[in-house]
């Protein structure tokens, strides 16, 4: 029976644990870059560090990629250029790109510098691009041939080479300027007659990326076109590089992961087993936040203290309005998110959903409102309190329905992330419209 990840880290720990280092090694070298990286990720810093030593230089650079910002920038500082440029050699150019973005200048200067010039050149190529666009993604190591070459000429150039990109679905078809023309796909190359020219059998039509194009909507297409890699060109045409699958992954498991830990105000990269004043600075800023909401809650509530005192009961149910406001708000929040990051979602079809939204909220509300008023009525034998209830919650539910749907849009109008701000935000509007509204309906009534 295979062995799980978790059972091979139980052995690394044991192992470890057991002061038998030479067994930890071994283990070590039997797992893959990408599992070495996860068994670092996953222990604290002491053990960490003993880890990395008992890897080998090849292993250590082949790890770096794989490593979050947190913990990968804690090893960087370790290494010197040289080791850098080592480490250069056995990544890819994005990869590495991403490395030396994490570096200080001064040190990511003297890597550059002490580059030869056709690496330096395709390395600075994707350094100049935003991370989050195709460019930033894209691998500059691509393989062309022209429209006139024969097939077995395109065959006689790929066998004298020494190695291939990897995945290689499709050759690069470009003119003699570097503009592009179509791709080549591999399987029409092996099966087509040695003596016909690449223009008669390359696929003219097939996807290029514009090299600023955000990566999500790269992961997109790729998704949509179920893409192996495709080709990114510039503003004039030229080829300057290629996305592979592997590249899109990684953007989705990164949008996946930020979707999980950025409501909760939690960084993407953060090492899990980070040192305790470095967590609790980071996590501090986002309680503050948090804290200055809940003060603005509270000075509605103590607008209507007299009411309160008047009526006690309705402190007892003050929360489940805002309760029921924030779910309802948290629901509409996180599809519209999704929609936007699928593409889905525009200013075409907004006012639908805005419509749609503000019909379910209606519903859920005179349903969950009829409830709610019938059982405060019973228990507090007050038919006024569970009028008052029935609409405040009714009122609450659109607040949320139409703010969770408008939310998403107005953040990124204003350069917010909305997986970040949003839930605050929301949680804001909802908790001070429903208190606001309760509170003011008993006053009303109470009077």
């Amino acid at each position: 029976m295979a062995q799980t990840f978790q059972d091979r880290l139980d052995e690394v720990i044991e192992s470890f644990g057991a002061g038998t280092l030479e067994e930890t090694r071994y283990l070590l070298e039997s797992l893959r870059p990408q599992e070495i990286a996860s068994v670092l990720t996953s222990t604290p810093p002491k053990m960490r560090w003993v880890l990395w030593e008992l890897l080998d230089e090849e292993q250590e650079n082949q790890v770096l990629q794989y490593l979050g910002e947190d913990v990968r920038a804690r090893f960087l500082e370790s290494m010197d250029p040289a080791q850098l440029l080592a480490a250069a050699d056995e990544l890819d150019t994005d990869d590495f790109a991403d490395i030396l973005q994490e570096l200080p200048d001064t040190l990511s200067a003297e890597v550059l510098a002490a580059m030869d010039a056709k690496d330096r050149a395709r390395l600075e190529a994707v350094l100049s691009y935003d991370e989050e666009s195709a460019g930033g993604i894209m691998n500059t190591d691509t393989i062309t041939v022209q429209p006139r070459h024969a097939v077995e000429l395109v065959l006689r150039y790929l066998r004298l080479r020494r190695d291939l990109p990897d995945p290689l679905d499709g050759l690069i078809v470009v003119n003699k300027q570097d503009e592009y023309l179509g791709v080549l796909p591999v399987s029409r190359l092996l099966t087509a007659d040695v003596s016909v020219t690449v223009r008669e059998i390359m696929d003219s039509e097939a996807t290029s990326i514009p090299v600023d194009m955000a990566d999500t909507e790269v992961a997109r297409i790729f998704a949509e076109q179920d893409l192996v890699s495709a080709p990114v060109i510039d503003a004039d045409g030229r080829l300057v590089g290629r996305i592979t699958i592997d590249d899109v992954v990684d953007v989705i498991v990164a949008d996946a992961e930020e979707a999980l830990l950025a409501p909760a105000g939690l960084d993407l990269d953060e090492d899990t087993f980070a040192p305790i004043l470095v967590t609790a600075r980071r996590r501090a800023l986002w309680l503050g936040i948090n804290l200055l909401t809940a003060f603005l809650a509270s000075a509605v509530i103590n607008v209507f203290e007299e009411t309160i005192a008047k009526v006690v009961a309705l402190a007892v149910l003050m929360p489940i309005v805002a309760s029921m406001g924030g779910i309802a708000g948290t629901q509409t929040l996180t599809l519209v998110i999704r929609g936007i990051a699928l593409g889905h979602i525009g200013r075409a079809n907004l006012g639908y959903l805005l419509n749609r939204e503000f019909l379910v909220a209606c519903l859920n509300g005179l349903l969950l409102a009829g409830v709610v008023a019938a059982a405060a009525a019973a228990v507090f034998q007050d038919l006024l309190l569970g009028g008052v209830i029935a609409v405040a919650m009714v009122a609450n539910l659109l607040v949320a329905g139409v703010a969770g749907s408008l939310l998403p849009s107005a953040l990124r109008a204003l350069k917010i992330d909305p997986a970040l701000a949003g839930g605050v935000v929301l949680t804001t509007i909802t908790d001070v419209a429903g208190f606001f509204v309760f509170l003011g309906l008993a006053t009303l009534a109470y009077a």
